[in-house]
């Protein structure tokens, strides 16, 4: 069998170990043996003890807040500028959202504000290394520290970023990783905790499967001891848990995709560094600010159009005249989004939201509308050729 030709990201190698799967007939990671490997290589690959593996990012997170004991009325911290799914897990917990502004340059939670948004009722702060880039991860250990409140690194876009010369999921107890089809590597859908602590990795591992007891840190294949079941006495479920778990499909295809993650992060830091050269000198585009002491992953190039002469559709179409592949606006605000304003989130806990009020957060909504965001996802820095060239030309013509 072989795989179509332009289809990049997957080889053999992947049908390879799913049909060795199929042929195996254990599917399930409660009895098969490829979710444990997938879960192994990449907790060494991204510097962890711990690895578990979910079925997608989002029940990552939701794990995330339980492992910590997020629960009703307790307040988490979110920056304003991120993907839906760090609000949706928040509400799921009958937590209260608190949102946090962004540093206008990064485009990451600011520390000051996070500082100023905390109160004796937060419980958590989820921080997001956006685009890639690590957040300002010191700053944040300290307040962190000073108030004894738990962190949450959703690194969803930024496997092997790091952060003064240590990998970002060594930093905190929790960190969050995404598979799914857009990110650096993907199972589809899937995601992957990561910790160095292993009772809370047991936690999380028990969260994401029914709440057995037998499940340990570093193990989900409770099928593989039978005879334990096998009394009418024996409980067997001793937490609370849903059915988050990654299919040995997913795991099989997880195992190549770690194997090619630093080839697909190191060709994307490349596209990257040729989108960079293209806007240095451009007085109307900004792009997303980086240090010497943060090694980002881009999963994709970010810049803000900073003069109000050029609106972002005229650009785009441009872009697009000239050859580029496309260019992705950002996800607006948590707070602007429809399923937020609408207030239909406050049914499933009336007497808890009925009074619910937010600050906004200026820096956020103005880089919201600003940011541009070009795809990386290329099989080679060749085929990116066309698209840097765009750029090249996009901004003659509106200079």
């Amino acid at each position: 069998m072989s795989i179509i030709k332009d289809n990049w990201r997957f080889s053999n190698d992947e049908v390879k170990l799913i049909t060795k799967v199929i042929l195996s007939g254990e599917s399930s990671s409660m009895s098969g043996s490829t979710n444990k490997i997938f879960e192994d290589t990449f907790a060494k690959t991204v510097g962890a003890k711990y690895a578990v593996a979910f079925n997608s990012g989002t029940s990552t997170l939701h794990a995330a807040l339980h492992a910590l004991d997020v629960g009703y009325g307790d307040e988490v911290i979110v920056p304003a500028l991120t993907v839906i799914a760090d609000l949706n897990v928040i509400l799921a917990k009958n937590a209260i959202p608190i949102f946090a502004d962004v540093d206008p340059y990064t485009y990451n939670i600011d520390p000051t504000d996070i500082e100023n948004k905390i109160t004796k009722k937060t419980k958590a702060i989820i921080v997001v290394p956006l685009y890639g880039l690590p957040c300002e991860y010191d700053k944040i250990k300290k307040i962190s520290k000073k108030y004894g409140i738990k962190v949450i690194n959703d690194a969803a876009q930024s496997p092997l970023a790091e952060y003064k010369g240590l990998p970002i999921a060594s930093i905190f107890d929790i960190t969050s990783f995404s598979f799914d089809a857009t990110k650096h590597m993907t199972t589809g859908d899937g995601g992957m905790i990561t910790t160095n602590n292993k009772q809370t990795a047991k936690k999380i591992r028990k969260f994401g499967c029914l709440g057995y007891k037998a499940l340990t840190a570093k193990d989900g294949r409770i099928r593989k001891i039978k005879d334990i079941f096998q009394s009418p006495n024996y409980s067997r479920h001793d937490d609370i848990g849903l059915n988050y778990r990654m299919s040995e499909f997913q795991g099989a295809i997880g195992i190549v995709q770690t194997k090619k993650l630093k080839r697909f992060v190191n060709l994307r830091r490349e596209i990257a560094k040729k989108y960079m050269e293209v806007i240095k000198e451009c007085k109307f585009l900004l792009a997303q600010a980086n240090t010497d002491d943060k090694l980002h992953s881009y999963w994709t190039f970010a810049a803000r159009i900073t003069s109000p002469k050029i609106s972002w559709q005229n650009f785009r179409k441009k872009f697009i005249e000239f050859g580029g592949t496309g260019i992705f606006a950002s996800w607006k605000l948590l707070y602007q989004e429809d399923v937020f304003k609408n207030g239909n989130w406050k049914k499933q806990c009336p007497q808890l939201y009925k009074n619910y009020k937010f600050k906004p957060c200026k820096n956020a909504e103005k880089i919201q509308k600003e940011l541009l965001q070009f795809p990386l996802n290329f099989k080679n820095l060749d085929s990116a050729q066309k698209s840097i060239k765009a750029l090249e030309k996009t901004i003659k013509y509106f200079d």
